[in-house]
């Protein structure tokens, strides 16, 4: 906050009495000491009154008198005030911030304040309040943040009687302001809108930025409702706005991608998205400056590491930008070198960096040069010391308060800086004077100085600022050379401010400063200038010129929005003062003939481009007039396409604006073609050996479907149009492909040497971009680059060094970059692999804290240890010495290591990296070195462990354990689940919704233990594992034939092929978008038959219920958020595809690609879900081959979905159930999700939709909401009882757990599970005995009395999954729980080469192996060995679960397909 800018600087010293003097040539001085320095020194607006803070003694100062006397507010306490902040829209009006719950308000220009309390304190980023532009009333005060990492929610309260009364307003908010923030915004509503305020909340159940939310009320959130921003849609991601002028400007971001959306509005009911032509806007990365009346002006970062930027101007209602210059100069901080001139339109100052090319490849020092704009920025100029051009420090450099060029003063610019080609440093500049409005410019004084503006002009005032001084310069003549005057303060003092009121209309000046006082110490001052004193008579008619504000070249007025612009002003050489205080310069105005300027394109219209000839065409089908295109007429008289730009006054001229003949058959979308196109591209080699999606982010501007692909031949290719045409990126050999973990638009291409080649864009630009890796990548089978989930450009490389052919000693080495790449640091060698461990999800962790898994003294015969850094390793902490791998699984951080003896294997959990807890399993489950267990989940708050029991090759079989919601108890779920020798688990989760999975178990499990082939049935659970039960089977077949069995679902139910029978284990039963929609291949019966004997069923009620749409085995993709399901032959050649646009309601309709018949090997479609293309890929006779099915013909229009009726258009509300439940009550609450109607076939669902609606209530708690507790294991019955020979867990280890526990439950042999937000009811965890912990005995007895009476929820273990739900979890789970498989012998591999593709089966050989399989979004698997042979080769193609479930992007994971340990002893 900018008014504590001053509580941080050491305190200096006593003051002493205040001093004055007087000179008759002079100004009159009045001069106090402080005793620490001041700070936040302000006017009240057309008064000399003046407020300034002394922060470290808590003190608030005021005078009456322009600063000549000073004396502290007397109602505010000492040590009390922490800053104040003026209202800016009221000059009677500020408040003072206590550092507690008290602040004080005055509404008298601070001559008498009221103390207010507030149930929060301040907001701890941004103002603390904001005020209401109409009404000083009216403030919102922020405050009660809660924080976590970079992020920070808080409370809003409100005011309508000056905080005589206050109201919360809303919670879990991040910021709320006023409609009316500015006094131009809704300024002629007539108070419509005075009660209006908008605030961007959290998402529904969610605290990630990508789910947060505008939302907007006009009664204080009695109700509230989300604006209409995109596509008849509403948008997520929303991360800030601002009230600029007539606009309010909110920024919106999407996952995976750090481009931001612009949304404008100049009335909060209509928003537009701000176009940038071929420039996006990245978050951090553009500044909305200073604007005018009609327009908003922004500066678009273009270099992320040098700091340039580029500035638009908007049309009048912010749709459509427009550069006006390139390579302005910025600074970190995201400040600009931009000034508009003050008080005059069309005047700008711009500072722009010369040798932007160089610094953005070398980061080389700018080379800075001023320019500057009089007609709005259309064209610039230099600016001019007679024959040389003149370079101005600007807002990256400031060094004064207020504006840095200009004041209201019309015409006076005044700037430090220098001649030559290029800015110099501060120190080496001098003080440079306009009177022309930057025209023309003279060498006012030699050195650096601060200055200011006084009397409209006609006093300048400017002290030196390169070190001590005792003098101040004054000019009466505009401070043309040889007009300035000395005058000597007295004492030798530094310049901290000069200032005066913000008019500039005044003779009286305020100066800040430190000086030496008495005994030499030193203390800070503040004197008063008072240029009355200098007697100069008041200016006369004839003292004042007309002053034409923009001329041109030939000194012509210019035209801006219509009008030539001149102001009243005192000749420069008058001698007199204008002497008129308060009375602002209001310019006199003069209409001008239209141009072609003084339009812009009319809405429903867009710019278009013809080199430089601008037109305006339609946006879409046009409105005719009402009355108008009816029956046969063919025309009607519509918009040009072109509108005068609100606000200008021009007259005549041009009429580009007249009305003029359409034909009405424009006003008609064309119906779709009804069509599916496709088109087939032919490739070299043996097929594929992977390819990623590069899904845009939801708010990026360009409309591509980005894939970029890799063949056997080592070609690497791109295609932006989903397969429809393919562009080869690089001429260069490439070995792997690494899209990036977290952000869509970065890719990088491996050779085998160390040049990288990447983009920042998904390859969209023309040429990819390079750099050197420190080293070439490891040929060791380990994962080469690593990503951070926050900085984007924050790599880690994983090279090797002393690789020499014929000699030992080839290790790994760990490289960090902050700068993509452009800059590496070694980290440490000897490792097997590295990862960045903060989480947006995760608890506080430090971004630069980096996990290693390095071998003990850098010795591969050594044992691992698992080292940690938050400093890239210039220190280091070991924090477990014998690993065999770590992962980090959405909020848990998981490490499996070794026990002192090395005969079994240990599991720790942590959330924050630091405090590990050993993970308890059920009892009797002892893991050695010949079993293992396989981490499969973690996106419902609890971890899925499944623990092999039977190891034997092609027998492999476990049961699945389930965690607390801190990962370090286990309860059991189910037994006999099947495992394949790969270490891949049949267990999978469906996307979209909570809760429900499917797993296959073995039916025969003492026959297979005798050596017995498998026999396997499938079950789902709808309540996270708690209860599972058979897949209920269709009533009939395809053909609608009854099928051969019937009755008991023991004997006969719906069986399906899971992730251990899957020729790519990345297919996944479900969709994130298509909700309550589930496919698989399998068969009905007693037991699961071959895959080729199956047929493909679908679901679309989660599971319940089961139809078979295909005889035989089909691979599928959903399309448009499941308005198109498309499905493919698998293990045969064809040469069509089957397809349903209704769900599957209806038979599927067949359509044909390919004039003969092709083997595909799968089909893919965008990660999310969205897209209306697919792409199948397969070979021919002539080698591998792309087809690209495109069914965007199939639809006419966007389905209507409205959030405050949802029933109303195009959607309905689903309710999903528990089969077994009739009250449709899951995880303790009732989730209503949108789903389109069966009759809206003719729409598609288009933008992603939050499918999410409601929770439309909480339940009360059943015995579903709760699962056995640890030690004891549930009967066929569902009680759960305690374990033979087991005694019941100490409940108050709680306490100990729990510092801050006050009270526990005795143990009941139940617990809630994590996801259930169930309340009252049958509350199964605590039914048994409320007791105390330690040292709470006595609040205990007040509590409870007696007799217990009133016993409260006590939670034994903290429960962190409150509201959360399917459609949350599949959208927040970053993919991050690889699943870990320990234990296991299994026989080696060969390899002759370190390049090709290992196949999944070959991992092995290990004592410890990590296998991903993607879950609830299913991120990005890569098939194991291409993501540990050092990320080269791969499958032979990729499929639909490679790219991000949910996640919104294909993903390299490191915890997905990961080795855990390559340890060949006999011990573990």
């Amino acid at each position: 906050m900018r008014f504590l800018k001053g509580i941080l600087l050491p305190a200096l010293l006593v003051a002493i009495g205040p001093a004055s003097a007087k000179d008759k040539k002079g100004p009159e001085l009045e001069t106090k000491a402080f005793e620490t320095r001041t700070q936040n020194l302000f006017y009240f607006d057309d008064s000399e009154i003046v407020l300034v803070t002394e922060p470290l003694k808590g003190t608030i100062w005021r005078s009456e008198d322009a600063g000549k006397e000073w004396n502290p507010v007397k109602d505010i306490p000492d040590n009390k005030a922490l800053g104040v902040l003026k209202n800016p829209f009221d000059n009677k009006v500020a408040i003072v911030f206590g550092g507690d719950s008290t602040h004080w308000i005055t509404y008298d220009q601070g001559e008498s304040w009221t103390a207010f309390d507030t149930d929060g304190a301040i907001a701890l980023g941004g103002s603390p309040v904001s005020f209401h532009a109409k009404d000083s009333k009216k403030i919102l005060f922020h405050g009660g943040d809660e924080c976590s990492d970079f992020l920070c929610l808080g409370k809003t309260w409100y005011t309508e009687d000056g905080f005589k009364t206050t109201k919360l307003l809303r919670g879990d908010r991040k910021m709320c302001i006023w409609a009316k923030s500015t006094d131009l915004f809704l300024a002629n509503d007539e108070g419509k809108h005075d009660d209006r305020v908008l605030c961007i909340v959290k998402g529904k159940y969610s605290r990630l930025v990508k789910d947060f939310k505008m939302v907007i009320s006009d009664n204080f959130f009695d109700d509230e409702e989300e604006p209409v921003m995109s596509a008849g849609r509403t948008v997520s991601g929303i991360s800030n706005m601002a009230a600029v002028k007539g606009y309010i400007v909110a920024a919106a971001k999407a996952p995976g991608s750090a481009e931001l959306a612009l949304y404008v509005t100049d009335d909060t009911i209509t928003w537009h998205r701000a176009e940038f032509g071929d420039h996006k806007v990245e978050e951090d990365a553009y500044t909305i400056l200073e604007s005018t009346n009609y327009s908003v002006q922004v500066d678009v970062n273009t270099n992320k590491w040098a700091s340039v930027g580029a500035l638009f101007t908007s049309n009048s209602n912010g749709t459509y930008f427009t550069k006006n210059i390139d390579h302005t100069n910025r600074d970190r901080e995201g400040y600009v070198d931009f000034e508009k001139i003050s008080n005059i339109q069309g005047i700008v100052l711009v500072n722009v960096v010369k040798n932007w090319e160089e610094v953005e490849k070398s980061w080389a020092v700018k080379k800075i040069a001023s320019q500057i704009s009089f007609d709005d920025g259309r064209t610039f100029e230099n600016l001019k010391v007679d024959d040389k051009d003149l370079h101005l420090h600007s807002v990256t450099n400031l060094r004064n308060s207020g504006r840095v060029f200009s004041s209201p003063a019309p015409g006076i610019v005044m700037g430090v800086g220098n001649t030559g080609e290029y800015l110099k440093p501060y120190g080496e500049g001098d003080l440079y004077v306009s009177d022309d409005a930057g025209l023309t410019w003279k060498l006012a004084l030699k050195e650096a100085h601060k200055y200011e503006f006084g009397d409209a002009g006609s006093v300048l005032v400017a002290v030196f600022d390169e070190g001590e001084t005792d003098k101040i310069y004054y000019s009466l003549k505009h401070g043309r050379p040889d007009t300035w005057e000395k005058f000597d303060m007295g004492f030798k003092f530094k310049a901290f401010e000069l200032t005066t009121i913000p008019d500039s209309t005044s003779l009286q000046f305020i100066l800040t400063g430190i000086r030496r006082g008495k005994d030499n110490d030193a203390e800070h001052f503040i004197s008063s200038l008072d240029f009355s004193a200098l007697h100069e008579g008041k200016c006369k008619k004839n003292d004042f010129i007309n002053w034409n504000a923009r001329v041109d070249d030939d000194g012509k007025p210019i035209c801006v929005m219509g009008q030539e612009q001149s102001f009243r002003r005192r000749k420069w050489d008058a001698d007199c003062f204008v002497d008129e205080e308060f009375k602002d310069p209001v310019p006199v105005f003069k209409k001008c003939e239209c141009t072609e300027r003084d339009f812009e394109c009319d809405f429903n219209f867009v710019p278009e481009w013809d080199g430089d000839k601008k037109k305006c065409v339609p946006s879409g089908a046009l409105t005719a007039p009402e009355g108008e295109c009816e029956g046969d007429q063919k025309t009607y008289t519509g918009s040009s396409g072109w509108r005068l730009i609100p606000g200008n006054m021009c007259e005549g001229g041009v009429k580009k604006d007249k009305p003029e003949e359409r034909q009405c058959s424009d006003t008609k979308v064309p119906p779709s073609s009804g069509d599916i196109t496709q088109k087939i591209t032919q490739f070299k080699g043996q097929g594929f050996r992977e390819h990623f999606y590069l899904e845009r982010g939801g708010v990026a501007h360009e409309k591509d479907e980005t894939i970029v692909a890799l063949t056997s031949e080592r070609e690497a290719w791109v295609t932006h149009d989903h397969g429809k045409s393919w562009k080869k990126l690089v001429d260069d050999d490439i070995v792997a492909i690494y899209p990036h973990q977290y952000n869509n638009d970065y890719v990088y291409l491996i050779t085998a040497t160390n040049k990288v080649y990447y983009s920042e864009d998904r390859a969209l630009e023309k040429v990819m971009k390079h750099f050197d890796a420190p080293t070439a990548p490891n040929t060791q089978m380990l994962q080469i680059m690593g990503f951070h989930p926050q900085q984007e450009d924050w790599l880690i490389w994983i090279g090797a060094e002393d690789c020499k052919a014929g000699q030992d000693g080839c290790h790994s080495t760990a490289s960090v970059s902050t700068k993509n790449g452009q800059e590496w640091k070694a980290l440490t060698t000897f490792v097997k692999k590295c990862q960045f461990m903060w989480r947006e999800d995760g608890r506080q962790v430090n971004e630069k804290l980096v996990f290693c898994e390095q071998y003990a003294k850098e010795n591969p015969d050594e044992p691992l240890q698992l080292v940690a850094s938050e400093d890239w390793f210039e220190h280091k902490d070991i924090r477990f010495n014998d690993v065999v791998e770590f992962a980090t699984m959405s909020e848990f951080i998981i490490v499996a290591s070794k026990t002192e003896d090395r005969k079994s294997l240990k599991l720790d959990a942590s959330l924050d990296g630091k405090v590990f807890a050993d993970a308890k399993f059920p009892p009797k489950f002892n893991v050695d070195h010949q079993q293992a267990y396989t981490v499969l989940d973690s996106s419902t708050h609890s971890i899925f462990l499944h623990v092999t029991v039977n190891p034997a090759r092609e027998q492999e079989y476990g049961t699945i354990i389930k965690s607390n919601s801190n990962g370090t108890s286990y309860v059991l779920s189910i037994n006999d689940v099947n495992r394949n020798t790969a270490g891949y688990v049949d267990f999978e989760k469906m996307q979209g919704i909570e809760g429900v999975a499917l797993v296959n178990v073995i039916a025969n499990r003492e026959a297979v233990d005798g050596g017995a082939k498998k026999q396997m049935k499938s079950k789902i659970t709808h309540n996270d594992g708690a209860d599972w039960a058979f897949l209920a089977p269709p009533a009939k077949d395809s053909d609608g034939k009854k099928y051969d069995c019937s009755g008991d679902l023991s004997k006969c139910s719906l069986h399906l092929h899971g992730y251990t029978e899957r020729g790519d284990p990345r297919e996944t039963f479900s969709s994130p978008t298509a909700v309550g929609l589930m496919m698989g291949v399998g068969n009905v019966g007693e037991t699961l038959s071959l895959y080729d004997e199956g047929s493909t069923f679908l679901t679309r009620d989660a599971g319940i219920n089961w139809i078979e749409i295909k005889k035989g085995p089909y691979m599928y993709e959903f399309g448009d958020q499941g308005s198109v399901i498309v499905i493919v032959r698998k293990n045969e050649d064809t040469d069509h595809v089957y397809y349903s646009v209704d769900e599957g309601r209806t038979p599927f309709q067949l359509h044909r690609f390919s004039d003969h018949a092709v083997r595909i090997d799968s089909i893919t479609t965008v990660p999310s879900d969205t897209s209306l293309n697919f792409l199948l890929w397969g070979k021919d006779k002539k080698g591998p081959i792309t087809v690209n099915l495109d069914f965007s013909g199939k639809f006419d229009r966007i389905c209507d979905l409205d959030e405050e009726n949802p029933e109303a258009g195009d959607y309905d509300i689903w309710i999903p159930g528990h089969p077994s439940q009739e009250n449709n009550c899951l995880f303790g609450h009732v989730a209503e999700y949108h789903r389109k109607k069966e009759t809206s076939t003719d729409c598609l669902n288009g933008k992603k939709i939050d499918h999410l609606h409601n929770i439309a209530r909480n339940c009360s708690c059943t015995r579903r909401d709760f699962e056995c507790d640890y030690n004891f294991e549930r009967q066929p019955s569902g009680e759960c009882t305690l374990i033979q020979g087991l005694s019941v867990p100490d409940p108050i280890q709680a306490c100990k757990d729990n510092p801050k526990l006050r009270e526990y439950w005795a143990v009941t042999g139940y617990r809630r599970i994590p996801l259930s937000t169930c309340q009252d009811g049958k509350e199964m965890d605590h039914t048994s005995q409320v007791l105390p912990c330690p040292g709470w005995e006595g609040e205990y007895e007040k509590k409870h009395g007696i007799s217990g009476f009133g016993l409260f929820l006590a939670i034994v273990l903290p429960i962190l999954a409150a509201a959360g739900v399917g459609y949350w979890v599949w959208a927040n789970w970053d993919g991050k729980f690889g699943r870990i498989r320990l234990g296991d012998g299994a026989p080696s591999f060969d390899s002759n080469s370190p390049w090709i593709s290992w196949p999944v089966a070959a991992i092995s050989a290990l004592v410890a192996v990590v296998v991903a399989i993607p879950m609830v979004i299913g991120s990005a698997w890569r098939a194991v060995s291409s993501r540990m042979g050092g990320g080269y080769g791969g499958r032979t193609f990729t499929s639909r679960s490679s790219f991000a479930r949910g996640g919104d992007y294909a993903v390299v994971d490191p915890d997905e397909g990961e080795l855990l340990g390559e340890d060949s002893d006999e011990e573990v």
